[in-house]
């Protein structure tokens, strides 16, 4: 969350980007950049920016996706100046929108997410990380739920997600404490899956290769863990079977193995059917 002393973060025309394109081998993937000055402040345009791409992903889904951000931060928070006003009944019909509207279909959508943070990312940028698939992270990210500093608490699903990745405890640290958390640190916790140098590339070259992958797989497996995360083993177990069984009616498996008994693992292409 910004607090900065009467700065103001310059207007953006378009507070995001999503661009889509074809990996070497022809598969789509979508690049969802934020783009909203050298802050990439989340205040109500790029809010609304964020609906309206998350809406056109879910229409149209690619076979993968990037999130990403331009500028020398991945975003330094919310606007403050969204707070203020707010009651207890619109604040709580707020919070319900940004989930109905932007972190539940990110997380439900049938291809991998991949986040790439390259520098500070706090607040509603790293709750909206946290309900990606992957998160790779430059070494000099810094990550932060900082909320605390208005007397409020991470509202788009940070504390549960984090609880899921990195336990409680570590959960509770972090928001209650609003410290910055290095890309190392997190990456032990398991929040990060990887640290790069070069992160963009990096998430980049692995949106291409999971958009090339089998991706009615990648989305069974996104169900399943789905059905783990909200009733553990023994619901997950219990949708695995249809779930799974689905796989062997697409062209997908049909093709691959196919080819694994003609020409061995590791040779079938995908066409995301």
């Amino acid at each position: 969350m910004w607090q900065s002393g009467g700065m103001t973060e310059p207007a953006a025309a378009n507070p995001t980007r999503l661009d889509r394109v074809r990996t070497d081998a022809g598969a789509e993937m979508a690049i969802l950049t934020f783009a909203h000055g050298p802050l990439n402040l989340f205040d109500q345009s790029m809010f609304d920016a964020l609906r309206a791409d998350v809406a056109a992903l879910t229409e149209s889904p690619p076979r993968a996706v990037l999130l990403r951000a331009e500028g020398k931060v991945v975003s330094a928070g919310v606007d403050v100046k969204l707070f203020a006003g707010l009651t207890a009944e619109s604040a709580a019909d707020l919070w319900q929108e940004l989930f109905a509207a932007i972190c539940h279909p990110l997380e439900v959508l049938p291809c991998p997410v991949v986040y790439a943070a390259h520098g500070l990312t706090l607040t509603a940028a790293f709750e909206i990380a946290l309900a990606c698939d992957i998160i790779l992270a430059a070494p000099r990210a810094k990550f932060g739920l900082v909320e605390a500093v208005v007397g409020l608490t991470p509202s788009m699903g940070g504390p549960q997600r984090l609880a899921e990745r990195a336990g409680s405890s570590r959960a509770r640290e972090l928001v209650m404490t609003g410290d910055l958390y290095d890309a190392t640190t997190l990456q032990s916790w398991g929040v990060v899956n990887a640290v790069h140098e070069d992160v963009d590339s990096a998430a980049r070259a692995l949106t291409a290769r999971l958009a090339d992958g089998p991706t009615r797989a990648h989305d069974a497996t996104k169900q399943i863990i789905s059905a783990w995360r909200s009733g553990g083993v023994a619901h997950a177990d219990s949708i695995t079977p249809d779930v799974s069984g689905a796989l062997f009616a697409t062209d997908d498996l049909r093709g691959a193995v196919r080819s694994f008994l003609d020409v061995g693992p590791g040779k079938a292409t995908y066409q995301g059917r």
